[in-house]
């Protein structure tokens, strides 16, 4: 869905003018080979509230941490955001793409906090050109060019190199990885009157006043993150993918966010603890030390049941989110696979399925350990390429 097609957020005409500039530049950035999704821009313009605005660097900042994810597009990102912001495109909506973006030869290090964006007024003034850009622009075509990083980004992990293994962590690493949250029974104090009255607080203050209701207080639910438990198959049909989907699981387990993570191939093994050493290298090192059935044989069903009879009650509660990941061939019982992941469904808020198969050429879920789990699970996702992993985070953001 194109950014251009998200409804504006009701409110005042200065978050009218906001959003207008924010879907202008994500049509700049896709111009340029940025990768602007509709979810991005929905939460960068909520993260746009709690700073202000008014100051540069506050929403340059803001603006690079969600719509940058690799330290090749910070360049591009400075031109394109001092090119816009500034007024060299000035009124021309329908012609933002590296035409103009290759146009100039203004160096990005220091002015993308040098002067303050017109973010409200949602206008240029025609008499004052862009500091440091010519008033008459060279009529200049710019042929088209592609980055690595964009081969990289759909490249399939079973192809990587140890090189581009290394580069593919890093990227991972700075993903934004954010689980939904979760309503929970306890109230905060806010000062927004949309918010719910509280009027315990609102008597205890009238109180202080002499019984003068003249502060009323409000409260609203407290939020907090879903738990997110991990489940990676590691057996020999995963060898391919399991080196790159374990540090995905060590991105998620650094979050700040409550993870548990789990490997399986003909047994399960919790592998939270090694996870938690903040060198991805150390941590697989120490994960490899503690499995025993590496590239082997799959049971995913009675790996399942291990974890539903130990596991389950100590890390499935609050609404947590269950995130498996496995092409689906199993060796095991169909039945008992069946039974086990019914009872995990209904322990969970929700089910994601992550198969590295899903999203190649022809692929169909064909495997009967893949079909048996099919209707219990609530999102099928690929998890072949860096991109699917992008959409990944959106997933669980969003949820």
């Amino acid at each position: 869905m194109p950014a251009e097609h998200v409804a504006p957020r009701a409110g005042s005409g200065q978050e009218d003018h906001l959003l207008a500039n924010l879907l202008h530049f994500a049509r700049l950035l896709r111009g340029v080979g940025f990768q602007v999704s509709v979810s991005q821009l929905s939460d960068l313009a909520e993260a746009l509230t709690l700073v202000d605005i008014a100051q540069r660097a506050d929403f340059y900042y803001t603006t690079r941490a969600f719509l940058v994810h690799n330290p090749d597009e910070r360049e591009t990102f400075d031109r394109a955001f001092d090119l816009f912001w500034r007024g060299l495109l000035e009124h021309s909506r329908l012609q933002l793409g590296r035409r103009a973006l290759h146009a100039t030869s203004l160096k990005p290090a220091q002015p993308p906090l040098s002067r303050q964006p017109p973010l409200i007024a949602g206008t240029y003034q025609a008499d004052e050109p862009p500091l440091g850009v010519p008033e008459t622009q060279p009529d200049i075509e710019v042929p088209p060019t592609y980055s690595p990083w964009e081969i990289l980004r759909h490249k399939d992990f079973a192809a990587f190199t140890d090189e581009e293994l290394a580069l593919a962590g890093q990227v991972i690493e700075d993903i934004t990885w954010r689980v939904s949250q979760r309503r929970t029974r306890r109230q905060i104090r806010v000062a927004k009157r949309t918010s719910r009255l509280h009027l315990p607080d609102t008597v205890r203050r009238s109180l202080r006043l002499q019984g003068e209701i003249v502060d009323l207080a409000y409260t609203r639910p407290k939020a907090k993150p879903r738990p997110l438990v991990v489940i990676c198959d590691i057996s020999g049909s995963m060898e391919r993918y399991s080196r790159v989907l374990l540090r995905l699981m060590h991105a998620l387990q650094h979050t700040g966010q409550p993870v548990e993570a789990f490997v399986f191939g003909t047994r399960l093994t919790r592998i939270t603890p090694a996870l938690r050493h903040k060198d991805v290298d150390t941590a697989v090192r120490e994960v490899a030390e503690a499995v025993l059935d590496w590239s082997g044989g799959t049971r995913i069903g009675e790996s399942l049941k291990t974890f539903n009879y130990r596991w389950g009650r100590r890390v499935l509660r609050r609404g947590a989110l269950a995130l498996i990941i496995s092409d689906g061939w199993d060796r095991g019982d169909l039945a008992l696979l069946k039974q086990e992941i019914a009872r995990l469904r209904r322990s969970v808020q929700r089910l994601l399925w992550l198969n590295p198969l899903l999203g190649t050429p022809d692929y169909q879920p064909l495997a009967q350990g893949m079909q048996t789990v099919l209707p219990y699970v609530d999102d099928f996702l690929p998890a072949r390429d860096l991109a699917s992993l992008g959409r990944l985070a959106s997933r669980l953001a969003s949820l």
